[in-house]
This record gives structure tokens, C-alpha cells and sequence, in this order.
């Protein structure tokens, strides 16, 4: 993959916030960031639906210049419940969604 800004990734997952709102009917929606040990790196959504909290991120390598290539096309999920264990294994953000509201 080719290294991107975390500017861009955040501004194209901000693209798509009034699109998943209504489609998965989303009470809020923003981005979630991360920065993990060495040069790991998680970006994504940040979701409010039905009073829970999922963090949905991919992971990232934080290149030396500062711009980030993707890690593997995965998406994981978390929750404000530190007793839920995460979930990956998404290749698409519509299977995040429709696995967590169906």
C-alpha cells in the first residue's frame, strides 16, 4: 500500500460518516486513533449506537517521514466494556456493521 497522511485517512473516514449514519442507523460517529507500541498505529471510527461504545480501527505502520501504510486490511472492533473481548477478522467496514447491528 501506498504511505498516506493520518490527515487523509482521517478526512476520507469523515467522508463516509453520514453515509454509515444512515444506513446502519448510528446515533454518533466520529474517528478513533491510536498509537501503539514501536510504530503501530490504529485508525477508524469511533461508533455510538444503542447506548454502547465500539471502536472499530485498522492497524497502521507510522513510518519514519510520519505517514502510515496499512499493516493488513483487517478492521477490529472494541468496546467501552473492558469484560467484551475484541472481534476481528473484518475485511470491509459493511461486515463490522452488519456482524455488531444485524
Amino acid at each position: 500500500m501506498d504511505q498516506v497522511t493520518i490527515d487523509q485517512i482521517r478526512g476520507d473516514l469523515q467522508d463516509s460518516f453520514d453515509t454509515l449514519m444512515e444506513r446502519y442507523n448510528i446515533d454518533d460517529i466520529g474517528t478513533f486513533e491510536e498509537e501503539g507500541p514501536e510504530d503501530e498505529y490504529y485508525i477508524g471510527y469511533t461508533v455510538r449506537k444503542n447506548g454502547r461504545v465500539y471502536m472499530v480501527h485498522m492497524p497502521f505502520t507510522k513510518t519514519g517521514e510520519g505517514q502510515l501504510e496499512l499493516a493488513r486490511q483487517e478492521w477490529t472492533v472494541e468496546t467501552d466494556d473492558p469484560t467484551d473481548k475484541d472481534i476481528s477478522g473484518f475485511t470491509t467496514i459493511d461486515a463490522v456493521f452488519e456482524q455488531l447491528f444485524k
